[in-house]
């Protein structure tokens, strides 16, 4: 008995923090209304940040920007670096604004479709080959969901959920700016690439 629940105490430190079921859960505030909506709320202890935005592509089109992990440092501003360490596990390494430390975290992703919705989850995980560079504050508790609708052949509703712990040096009273700040900067980048 006491080897089948260490078994299930190490099964879920290796999963992180799961975003998949959030997205039916109520009581978010809102932090700006457009043109894109914010929102956040506490999810497991974790302030859990959602961007939201009707974008003029294909579901398919927009689907595949996203999984092209190895262009992030093209396609979103703010990340500088990513690297493979396995087929589905990443380390993403990201720029701050001055004067804070810049942040990185590794995780695993998966990805779900079907002909009128596609999912991309991911979670923190820890691999060997992902050793923090100076000046960075790992994110060990990052965890993201993008969910892609298709409203038309033209037209796909974007979510972006993701974990907005940001720590080390960065102050509590202003995560609400930065969540804003992230999720219309994301959503704007991913218009943008589409549209190139």
């Amino acid at each position: 008995m006491r080897t089948i629940l260490t078994y299930i105490a190490i099964q879920s430190l290796m999963l992180g923090l799961d975003l998949n079921g959030i997205s039916a859960l109520k009581g978010w505030t809102m932090l700006q209304e457009g043109p894109v909506k914010i929102e956040w709320r506490e999810y497991q202890g974790f302030p859990i940040s959602r961007a939201e935005k009707m974008i003029d592509h294909d579901m398919h089109s927009v689907a595949k920007i996203i999984q092209d992990l190895d262009r992030y440092p093209i396609i979103f501003e703010r990340v500088t670096k990513t690297k493979r360490l396995d087929s589905n596990i990443v380390h993403v390494m990201l720029d701050m604004p001055f004067p804070f430390a810049g942040r990185d975290y590794i995780v695993q992703y998966s990805i779900e479709q079907s002909e009128r919705q596609w999912t991309f989850s991911f979670f923190s995980v820890e691999h060997q080959e992902g050793a923090l560079e100076s000046g960075m504050v790992r994110l060990d508790n990052a965890a993201g969901l993008w969910v892609l609708k298709s409203l038309s052949a033209k037209q796909t509703l974007v979510t972006y959920t993701w974990n907005g712990e940001l720590l080390g040096n960065f102050p509590d009273f202003g995560l609400n700016k930065a969540w804003v700040t992230q999720g219309s900067e994301v959503l704007k980048w991913l218009d943008e690439a589409l549209s190139i």
